[in-house]
């Protein structure tokens, strides 16, 4: 290697750990804005939809059915009282960090009254908003009973 190559091959080194500690950080990030929505979606915390989804949010729901944060704000107004409603948590959390923007995807554990427990497949596409991560692509999928 010639002189001239190895402050290219440290600079490369450089941005290369640096563009890791981002994904890692975003990664982080992401995770514990997850935790935070689905423990506040479980007691219908309008407050935390309004922080997490974009306001140009495309969201396809399990059923088929398209639509945006105002539909889902409209629908916490009408919704049960917390007490009725699911507790919800991730598992296989998979993050993949794109400069602003990260898909996240996961396994929605939705566990009801008694021993009920629905499980959905969930993806998220997140971009940075005035230094913040909103959900502004979500896709949900209720997993087949094979995959459970």
């Amino acid at each position: 290697m010639n002189r001239a190559a190895i402050p290219m091959a440290l600079a490369a080194v450089l941005l290369m750990s640096a563009a890791s500690a981002r994904a890692e950080s975003a990664a982080s990030e992401l995770e514990s804005l997850l935790d935070r929505f689905l423990a506040a979606a479980s007691i219908n915390d309008v407050a935390m939809h309004q922080r997490f989804w974009s306001d140009d949010l495309i969201y396809t729901s399990s059923s088929g059915e398209r639509f945006g944060k105002d539909a889902i704000l409209d629908g916490l107004a009408d919704a049960e009282p917390a007490n009725a409603t699911p507790t919800y948590h991730a598992e296989d959390l998979t993050v993949q960090h794109l400069g602003d923007v990260a898909v996240v995807t996961f396994r929605l554990i939705a566990s009801g009254p008694g021993e009920t427990r629905e499980t959905y497949f969930n993806t998220g596409v997140f971009r940075r908003e005035n230094d913040q991560w909103r959900a502004f692509v979500w896709q949900a999928t209720r997993a087949a009973s094979e995959d459970v």
